[in-house]
């Protein structure tokens, strides 16, 4: 398993510690240590930390498929749904995304959410436009 400090120049992997996983030619995994700053009062990972790691997992699947891959972003979201499932907690969690339909202008992508003992705890999907 390689593991990567960054696909995407994002000044975000840096603050949150991401590590990069490139499964196959449509899925990408992101694995997101778990911080307490990133812990809501009750001790579960705050919901827009998760939605950012999905979105994070997502875009960079759209890069990490590329020829050119030159680390510079090349998508931007339009669209983003997560769905929580069940609190997050541990140390970990991974996101598992998967590009489902690259076209010229828009990428349909999906992404579950778990945990360290591999529960599902949210999953998202998402539309991302080609930057020219």
């Amino acid at each position: 398993m390689k593991l990567e400090t960054q696909y995407i120049k994002n000044p975000f992997d840096h603050l949150l510690n991401c590590k990069y996983e490139k499964i196959s030619d449509t899925n990408l995994k992101v694995i997101l240590p778990v911080q307490p700053l990133l812990l809501n009062t009750v001790g579960y990972v705050q919901g827009g930390i998760i939605s950012l790691l999905a979105d994070l997992a997502m875009g960079n699947a759209c890069n990490a498929f590329d020829e050119d891959e030159n680390s510079l972003q090349s998508v931007v979201t339009v669209d983003l749904k997560t769905t929580y499932l069940k609190g997050a907690k541990g140390d970990f969690l991974t996101a598992d995304a998967h590009l489902i339909k690259k076209g010229r202008t828009l990428n349909h992508l999906y992404c579950n959410i778990y945990n360290d003992q591999d529960e599902l705890v949210a999953n998202a999907a998402g539309i991302f436009a080609n930057l020219e």
